[in-house]
This record gives structure tokens, C-alpha cells and sequence, in this order.
């Protein structure tokens, strides 16, 4: 279809073109300025580039949250132009450095509470940034260029540049970029200033993978390592190949630290593997399977201990889990993922009580897919859960939900056959008129 429209567009010959997108112009700007590059000379483009970013500098308006998307795709336009126009890559290294640079007004300028603004920089910019560095053969130049903008970041968004270097500059241009942050940082007496470039040097060390550099950096910077530096440390550690070291670092946490256990927990797998130490790794699979039960931690543990112990497995955290005396939803999740029905029903009605409505995403799923077996018991108690936390919240916003739900419970109710120790329907309904009678607007239109 698209082929056959572009052939046809083709065929209507360059003067129609013309003639349509200059009455196209007429009535969008950004038609336009599609023109304008389009006719315009690598020179031209250049300075259409740098009167646009003067004309952000010197603007007076102000975007707030609302237009923060549409400010976002102006800004994305801006340096498309400049990548259709300009040719030379140092010429287009120095304007994405300026549009950097201009950090300052754009944010002044706009509410970026949606990080719209932001991610212009991080990713539409940066791309442009190395697409033109890696063109670029004065690499020397490139890295005055890198540190010129990263003399100051008061946004927290230049040091962009800083983590892209590794993908278009050689290793020896990124230590002497290295040593020029070092002095810097000898001579900072402002502490956050010092940290600043330590920091740099830290994502530079790391993308040459300088594990050691890395450490005395971080350990410069802030003194006493806390529980993610450790793990920092041993993360750059692993990349540079260093698995014994790495293990080394991550042994200086406690046992019992849960902050960035998960993130610990991950190095600590790569390690072991790496190591060819399958005890150890097993160990750790069965843990973060046993906190977590899931298909993917099951999937990680039996591709270390074999598929053909599955059903062992299986029964063994069955019959552990169903041992358990407090709830949760993940665990009923389990079961139903790996087609234990019957026990999720058993776990879920062996603690009942504990339903809790304001759980709504996992208990909404839990109790549609329930329904879905035909398990109408269960299936109601986790509906009276839901109803029964909107109406004690009073969330009249909710009420449509409620109202569905408690037409549900109405349904369910002829089909369930053993109401077992728990209310029958009339008995919960009459309940809850008694408690929440007066919330008119639910029942006025629960009624209609």
C-alpha cells in the first residue's frame, strides 16, 4: 500500500510535488521548515541551526506540563534538522555541544515532570552526538569538546556525554581525559563540585574498564562505601573480567543486608557461574526461587539442576507453601502458572480471611481467572474482597466497579453449591446494607 502511494507520488513528477508541499507550507510551520532545509546549504543549515538555539535562549514563553510533549518534539525537529543539514562531523559535534549547553534555558523554560524534555538529551541528542564522533578523526578535539560542557551540569543531563564516550573515542584519548578530571578535582575546594568530577571519572574508568581506577575513585569520592558501592565496585569488577575480585567485594556485605539484594543476588549468579561453582549457584537459584516462586526463578533453578527434577521441586514447595499460614497472592499465582488449580483454590480458601480488596491488581486477576475454572466459592470471596474495600473507602470513583462486582457476587451465587463455614450470598449482602446502607449513590445505582 505504502509502495504503491509513493510510486503514484513519483509519477505525479517534481513540479505537482512542488507545488503541493509549498500550499502544505501555507498552513504548517513544520512543512515549512521542512522546506527551508531542504533547499538550504550545509552553511545555510548551520546557521538556521544556531538562530533557532538563540531563539530558545532569548524566548519568554513558558511550556508547562501539558506541553512539555509537544516542546519535546519541537526540540527532536530542531536537531533533525541539523542531522539532515550538516555534513561535517566536527562542525555537527560542536552544535549538539551548544544544544547541550543551552541545558539551562530549556529547562527554565518548561515543566518537565514527565521527563519528556529530558529524554531528548539522553537519547535523541546523544545518538547525533556519536553519530557524528565516530565520524570524526580529531579525536583530541572531540574530548576538549566533551569536557568543555561537562565543566558544569547543574541539570544533571551533560554527563550524557561523559557515559557515551567509550562508544567513539580510543582508550588513550579517554585516560588523558581521565588525568585533565583528575586536576580538576585536586583543585576543587567545593565538595560537591570535587564529587561532580569524580563521578565522571568513575563512568569513564568503568567504560574502559579500569576496575581499579574505579575503586580508588569511588572510595575518593565518598569515603566509607555504603551497600551500593560495594556492589558498584564488584559490578565493574565482573565487567573487566575480575570474578575473584568482584566475589570478593560482594562478600563485604552482610548476610542478613536486604537493600539491593536483588541487584547482589544477580552478580552473585554471573559469579558462580563463571566460577563453574554449581553448589553454590544451585543454593542461590533455590533461595530467590523459594522467596520468590515464579515460572522464571523455577526456569533458572531447574537449568542449573536439571528439568528432570521439575516435579520434585514442585511438590516439595507445594506441600511447603501450603504449610504457610499468611497470604500471598504470588503464591496462589504459582500454582495457577504451573496448572495446580486444585491448590491454588485450597491455598486461597485456607486463608480467606485475609483477602484484601486493596490489593486489586493481583486480586482482580486471581479472581478472574478463578472464574474462568468454574471455582465459584473462591472466586466470590475475592469479589466480596474487592466490593468490600471500596465501599469502606468510600471511593465513589469506584463505585462502576463496585456495582459490577456486587451484581457478580448476585450471579456467582446460584452456582456455588458449598458455601463451606463461609456467609452465604443473602447473609454478606445483608451485611454489607447494614454497614454501608447510607452510601445512597452506591445503591441507587446498583438498583438501576
Amino acid at each position: 500500500m505504502e509502495n504503491n502511494r509513493k510510486q503514484k507520488l513519483i509519477e505525479m513528477g517534481p513540479a505537482a510535488l512542488a507545488d503541493a508541499l509549498l500550499n502544505l507550507a501555507v498552513h504548517s510551520d513544520k512543512a515549512d521548515d521542512l522546506i527551508e532545509q531542504l533547499i538550504a546549504t550545509p552553511k545555510e543549515n548551520v546557521q538556521r541551526f544556531k538562530k533557532k538555539l538563540s531563539g530558545l535562549k532569548h524566548s519568554r514563553r513558558f511550556v508547562d506540563w501539558r506541553g512539555a510533549s509537544s516542546f519535546s518534539r519541537e526540540l527532536e525537529m530542531l536537531l533533525q534538522n541539523l542531522k539532515s543539514g550538516v555534513d561535517d562531523p566536527l562542525t555537527g559535534v560542536e552544535l549538539v555541544a551548544a544544544f547541550y549547553e543551552a541545558d539551562n534555558t530549556i529547562f527554565e523554560m518548561c515543566d518537565d515532570s514527565s521527563g519528556n524534555i529530558g529524554e531528548v538529551f539522553r537519547y535523541d541528542a546523544k545518538e547525533l552526538f556519536v553519530d557524528y564522533a565516530k565520524r570524526c578523526n580529531d579525536k583530541e578535539k572531540i574530548a576538549d569538546i566533551i569536557l568543555k560542557v561537562n565543566q558544569k551540569d547543574n541539570y544533571g543531563i551533560r554527563d550524557t556525554l561523559i557515559d557515551c564516550a567509550g562508544e567513539c573515542l580510543p582508550e588513550d584519548v579517554i585516560r588523558t581525559m581521565i588525568a585533565t578530571l583528575q586536576k580538576w578535582a585536586d583543585k576543587e575546594k567545593d565538595e560537591y563540585g570535587k564529587r561532580h568530577h569524580l563521578m565522571l571519572i568513575e563512568s569513564l574508568a568503568r567504560q574502559i574498564k579500569d576496575a581499579k581506577l574505579f575503586e580508588k575513585t569511588r572510595i575518593a569520592s565518598w569515603g566509607k562505601l555504603s551497600t551500593a558501592a560495594l556492589i558498584d565496585i564488584a559490578r565493574v569488577y565482573l565487567e573487566s573480567g575480575n570474578v575473584e575480585t568482584a566475589h570478593s567485594w560482594l562478600k563485604k556485605i552482610p548476610d542478613d543486608e536486604t537493600f539491593q539484594a536483588y541487584e547482589r543476588d544477580k552478580l552473585l549468579e554471573e559469579i558462580y557461574q563463571k566460577q563453574g561453582d554449581s553448589e553454590k549457584l544451585t543454593e542461590l537459584l533455590f533461595q530467590k526461587f523459594r522467596f520468590y516462586h515464579s515460572m522464571d526463578t523455577l526456569q533458572a533453578l531447574l537449568d542449573v539442576i536439571g528439568h528432570d527434577k521439575r516435579d520434585d521441586v514442585i511438590g516439595d514447595e507445594t506441600r511447603q507453601i501450603l504449610k504457610t499460614s499468611r497470604l500471598r497472592e504470588s503464591h496462589a499465582e504459582f500454582f495457577i502458572s504451573i496448572g495446580k488449580i486444585d491448590e491454588a483454590e485450597e491455598y486461597l480458601l485456607g486463608r480467606a480471611e485475609q483477602l484484601n480488596g486493596n490489593h486489586y491488581g493481583s486480586l482482580l486477576s486471581l479472581a478472574e481467572t478463578m472464574e474462568a475454572e468454574d471455582r465459584h466459592l473462591v472466586t466470590s470471596l475475592m469479589y466480596r474482597g474487592l466490593l468490600i474495600s471500596i465501599l469502606e473507602r468510600g471511593y465513589t470513583k469506584a463505585y462502576p466497579h463496585g456495582i459490577r462486582y456486587l451484581k457478580k457476587l448476585d450471579k456467582l451465587a446460584a452456582s456455588v453449591v458449598d458455601w463451606k463455614e463461609f456467609n452465604h450470598h443473602a447473609a454478606f449482602k445483608a451485611q454489607i446494607i447494614q454497614a454501608h446502607g447510607r452510601k445512597r449513590s452506591f445503591w441507587s445505582k446498583y438498583e438501576r
